[in-house]
């Protein structure tokens, strides 16, 4: 059976254990996307003449894996990947480039050497990648780029660098302007490529041809990361170079210039004190600051103007910047000015703060257009700070706020308190001389809540505060009247039901049923366009598509439904897609319907330490459902035998509690069950059955004796209660271990697309539709407990507490 994604990225994670101790993440990483490199190789090229990559005899993984218990295991597995890259030509493979398995100082020495990489070579002989026959939906990739993100978040600070989370590598592939139309001998170029992950995410926009790709990186590490990386996305032909791109760019044109490329992305070092080693930018031979020369100390616009000089007359970049480019003064004012001027960046879009893995400062995306600077009138900015989701102790961007981003950018949408197209005039103007920190053109603050001192002095809610919720009003107009009726005076209301209640009548209300219906019709439209092209998923079939399909004609049936977001709705779908989804539509993709429906073994390896929890035991005997639940079998096929179940399992409930409350009312001093109590307080079966011999001729013990035998009474029926559930529902889970074995395709098909995929996500847009109803009552409730006591009742009310303290206190005797 195929890997799932799930555990393909816990196999590798798990594999990192291994490592952890004898070095930080920055440095294990190495060793651990090797092995996942050469694995990948070998299973997908080995012993195929016209392959890609060669994969010489000896220098293969089934070689690795023959060196388990060697005592020189370090140094032959380093051969073995000098011979995979002398065969191939993967000079990043080289011995010196990669990493070294025969470091005693990383590894240990001797036996801990040898059973270190004797089980991590192992956990890697578990991963068969030649059962994955999804082409095109990057598995290995995918899991690379998971690897990568949880090396970042452990390597820390100063080392996190080398990625770009994938959720920012995205929007700037789709805003740059790469699209399905782009060609393949169009050029990408990144000249701070790192672990590559912003050329790949890039490429991927355009058509199944890709693009031609371009990047260099200083970094000697990060440069080999970079080379896996494309090979494992399949890109095996990008050109990445290694070495200083602001010192000694490597792409030149023939006439010696820089080569000049159609689209560029970048996430460059920020603020780089070192910018000018190697070279006099005042004296650059490559023409690049023509603009203006940076300061001497602080590099974000040295990278900045590399990437504007290296594009072509009609070039496009997206480049990631911290937030200060925006509006630090002196030589960056200058060259700021000049860009603007020159009509150069298209639009500028803030993100949040603490997303990256190398700092926690809040960054921007410098849009540029060459193609039409010369007519630009004005610079889109878009305010996203706001949008996110917390993740560890970092910032993570949703599905659904890449999806928002890019739309709005791409369609050039204002939206209030969002985004807006700023005119240069405006920008130009001297309150603002060329100053492009988002806020001065964005107010992304929230309305003020303010308060009513009139409805705090003389009671009333403001029906200003009730008219801000007018685009709740605008969809149930007969709701406001059944919150609220007119005041004792003009401008201010009174609540109609208490406030615990108001929740229960928007819920209640025809209004409220007919716009769940509304709802409920949207995606029973969008299920009814779905469903066959669902249930017709073949062996080979494109899992990045089928989300793609379902996600955007999602997004588009609910655009225009009133207060319900369709980016809720669609975050809703790509987390069930994350969650479960996926893993469903990549088993099916690689074995077919019924295969992937099979009941499965349970991992249970001490030794790796992997685990997994059954979900069905039978004869002892663990399976793992990954495609369909047994709970979903059960529910379909075997109804009644559930009802007797849970009519069981409520008599052994029964049982337990009488056990308990008869338990709990002698078992205590003095007590009829005292006697039978152990040092710990408990009472059991032997420890009565030993009192009931001590007491057995005391006739004076007649009403102790009863006690006793009524608790073994009851102790007996808990025991029956709780065997006949067990025996229940051991017969109910061999009925559908059986059945799991007579499905035919159409009833895994009805079971997994009808029964488990819609269901859920239905659920889950239903729950979007109970956070609206949530909104609506948190709010109206807040507005009436805040102006339900006005001053003067208080005032009152403190005068007769006040009074009643004085008559206690004369009482007291107290003056």
């Amino acid at each position: 059976m195929a890997l799932k994604k799930s555990q393909l990225y816990s196999s590798l994670w798990q594999s990192c254990d291994e490592l952890r101790g004898g070095m930080d993440a920055s440095q294990y990483k190495d060793y651990i996307l090797t092995l996942l490199f050469v694995k990948y190789v070998s299973d997908k090229y080995a012993g195929k003449p016209d392959a890609i990559i060669e994969v010489p005899e000896g220098g293969s993984f089934a070689d690795m894996v023959r060196l388990k218990g060697d005592k020189e295991i370090g140094d032959k597995i380093n051969k073995i990947i000098g011979r995979l890259a002398a065969a191939a030509d993967l000079d990043f493979l080289m011995p010196g480039q990669s990493a070294d398995f025969n470091d005693e100082t990383k590894l240990g020495a001797g036996k801990e050497m040898q059973d270190r990489l004797s089980r991590l070579v192992a956990i890697f002989d578990g991963l068969d990648f030649r059962a994955n026959r999804a082409e095109g939906d990057d598995l290995l990739g995918d899991a690379y780029e998971y690897l990568m993100r949880h090396f970042a978040t452990e390597s820390g600070k100063s080392k996190g660098q080398f990625y770009t989370p994938a959720e920012v590598s995205r929007i700037l592939a789709k805003v740059v302007g790469i699209s399905s139309k782009t060609k393949q001998d169009q050029t990408i170029y990144d000249p701070t490529c790192g672990s590559g992950s912003l050329l790949i995410k890039a490429a991927d926009e355009a058509g199944p041809g890709g693009m031609t790709i371009y990047g260099q990186e200083m970094d000697n590490a990060t440069w080999a990361l970079a080379r896996m990386n494309m090979i494992l996305h399949g890109h095996a032909t990008a050109e990445i170079w290694r070495g200083n791109t602001l010192a000694g760019p490597h792409f030149k044109s023939n006439s010696g210039g820089l080569e000049r490329f159609d689209f560029a992305v970048a996430n460059p070092p920020f603020s780089s004190k070192a910018w000018t080693s190697g070279f006099n930018p005042a004296e650059d031979e490559f023409k690049r600051f023509g603009y203006g020369v940076p300061p001497a100390k602080n590099g974000d616009y040295a990278f900045l103007l590399h990437v504007i000089a290296s594009l072509k007359s009609k070039g496009k970049a997206a480049v990631i910047m911290p937030h200060g480019v925006l509006f630090r003064g002196n030589k960056e004012a200058d060259i700021r000015k000049n860009l603007i001027t020159r009509g150069l960046i298209k639009g500028i879009i803030g993100l949040p703060a603490n997303l990256f893995y190398g700092t926690g400062i809040p960054a921007c995306i410098v849009v540029i257009d060459k193609e039409i600077a010369h007519v630009r009138t004005g610079i889109f900015m878009v305010d996203a700070s706001k949008e996110f989701m917390k993740d560890g102790n970092k910032n993570r961007l949703r599905a659904q706020d890449i999806h928002k981003i890019v739309d709005v950018f791409n369609r050039q949408v204002a939206l209030p308190r969002y985004s807006r197209m700023v005119p240069v005039s405006e920008i130009a103007d001297p309150a603002n001389d060329y100053n492009l920190n988002i806020p001065r053109y964005v107010d992304s603050s929230e309305p003020e809540d303010l308060h009513d001192l009139e409805a705090h002095l003389r009671g009333g809610i403001p029906n200003r505060d009730i008219d801000d919720l007018q685009e709740y009003w605008d969809v149930f107009p007969s709701v406001r009247k059944a919150l609220f009726k007119r005041g004792d005076r003009a401008g201010y209301s009174e609540a109609r039901i208490e406030a615990a209640q108001v929740k229960a009548t928007i819920l209640a209300h025809d209004e409220f049923a007919a716009y769940q219906q509304r709802v409920a019709g949207i995606f029973d439209g969008w299920r009814a366009a779905h469903t066959k092209r669902l249930r017709g998923l073949k062996v080979d079939a494109k899992p990045s598509r089928v989300i793609q399909e379902l996600s955007e004609d999602l997004l588009s049936r609910f655009a225009d439904i009133p207060l319900l977001s369709r980016y809720d709705v669609y975050q809703r779908l790509m987390d069930y897609w994350a969650d479960v989804m996926q893993d469903d539509v990549y088993l099916i993709a690689a074995d077919g319907w019924l295969e992937a429906a099979k009941p499965g073994g349970v991992i249970d390896d001490r030794e790796k330490k992997i685990k997994e929890t059954p979900d069905l035991v039978v004869k002892k005997k663990k399976y793992k459902m990954d495609l369909i639940p047994p709970a979903l079998i059960v529910t379909r096929y075997f109804g009644d035998e559930q009802a007797a179940v849970e009519i069981l399992q409520a008599k052994h409930e029964d049982a337990t509690r009488e056990l308990e409350e008869f338990v709990d009312e002698h078992a205590v001093e003095e007590g009829l069950l005292e006697g039978a109590m152990s040092d710990q307080g408990k009472v059991t079966k032997g420890g009565i059955n030993e009192r009931l011999e001590e007491i057995e001729d005391e006739p004076e013990s007649d009403d102790e004796r009863a006690a006793m035998t009524r608790c073994l009474e009851l102790m007996d029926a808990e025991s029956e209660a709780k065997k006949a559930v067990k025996e229940a529902q051991e017969r109910l889970d061999a009925e559908v271990l059986a059945k799991y074995v007579d499905l035919s395709e159409e009833e895994v098909k009805a079971l997994a697309v009808d029964d488990k995929w819609f269901t859920s996500i239905q659920a889950a847009i239903v729950g979007e539709v109970q956070r609206i109803t949530q909104r609506l009552a948190e709010r109206v409730r807040e507005l009436e407990e805040r102006y339900a006591s006005p001053v003067t009742e208080l005032v009152d009310q403190v005068e007769t507490l006040s009074a009643k303290v004085d008559e206690h206190l004369k009482q007291m005797g107290f003056e």
